[in-house]
């Protein structure tokens, strides 16, 4: 069974080939099966096309490799407006925007954090929710997306 990291990095280069860039990839664990979820993103978006020409790719790495053990579906799309962050590299594009956070234990009390993202400082995540920062490790990190912000 290959773990999300390795997934991710089988992945990679065949969503690269084809003009992508690997948002990041989720795995995730059902009764009868499992889904691996990976999200795509370019420039300027991402299109139904994109996903089927990456899905039908992957389908076939993934099967070639045998990555996967037992039954699973393969899901490819955006990562969308509230869309969720990987790497502390996606979290530096994202200072200054709404963010919720979902840590792994309770951090000075609390696991959920939904505020501005002020800035990363080495590996933690500095959240101003309301008129408190919170200075959050980033390997607490359980799950992180943006929060989209309509007019």
């Amino acid at each position: 069974m290959a773990t999300v990291a390795q997934l991710e990095a089988l992945s990679r280069p065949a969503v690269e080939a084809l003009g992508c860039e690997l948002w990041g990839v989720e795995l995730q664990f059902g009764k009868k099966q499992q889904l691996l979820r990976v999200y795509i993103d370019k420039p300027d978006g991402v299109n139904v096309e994109d996903c089927a020409r990456v899905s039908r790719q992957l389908s076939i790495n993934l099967d070639v490799e045998d990555a996967i053990a037992g039954e699973y579906r393969l899901e490819v799309s955006s990562p969308g407006m509230d869309r969720p962050l990987f790497h502390l590299s996606q979290y530096q594009r994202y200072v200054g925007h709404r963010v919720q956070i979902r840590l792994q234990m309770a951090f000075e009390g609390r696991k959920n954090f939904k505020g501005i993202l002020r800035a990363i400082e080495n590996d933690e995540l500095i959240v101003q929710v309301d008129d408190t920062e919170y200075v959050l490790p980033f390997e607490l990190v359980d799950r992180a997306r943006l929060v989209p912000e309509y007019e």
